[in-house]
């Protein structure tokens, strides 16, 4: 069985929305303070991800709290879940979980 070293979640958003993704980053800063890292505000696709997004990096002991409050508070915004198990093709394509709508991942990124 492997085992989850980690969580990422990605808050999707456009130009459209992006004041709506910056909002949202500075609630959960103040709602789990370090109890995750914030990765960099990407305004333009980055890796597999087809949208601007910013990465959250948390632990599995905060992974039911984070997404019940993601689930209650995204708005109009989408949100991509993933463990990290070392197998980064697997872990998005096969092991994933959407808040909001799905979209097309680029696998080739990740070698798939």
């Amino acid at each position: 069985m492997t085992a989850v070293v980690n969580w990422h979640a990605h808050v999707y958003f456009d130009q459209a929305t992006r004041d709506t993704a910056w909002a949202l980053r500075e609630s959960i800063a103040a709602r789990f303070g370090e109890r995750l890292e914030i990765g960099r505000f990407h305004e333009r696709p980055v890796g597999p991800h087809p949208m601007w997004s910013y990465q959250l990096k948390f632990d599995s002991a905060l992974f039911a709290e984070l997404f019940e409050w993601l689930a209650l508070n995204h708005g109009a915004l989408d949100v991509f879940l993933h463990p990290n198990t070392g197998d980064a093709l697997r872990d998005h394509r096969d092991s994933a979980a959407w808040i909001g709508r799905s979209y097309q991942l680029n696998l080739a990124a990740l070698g798939g």
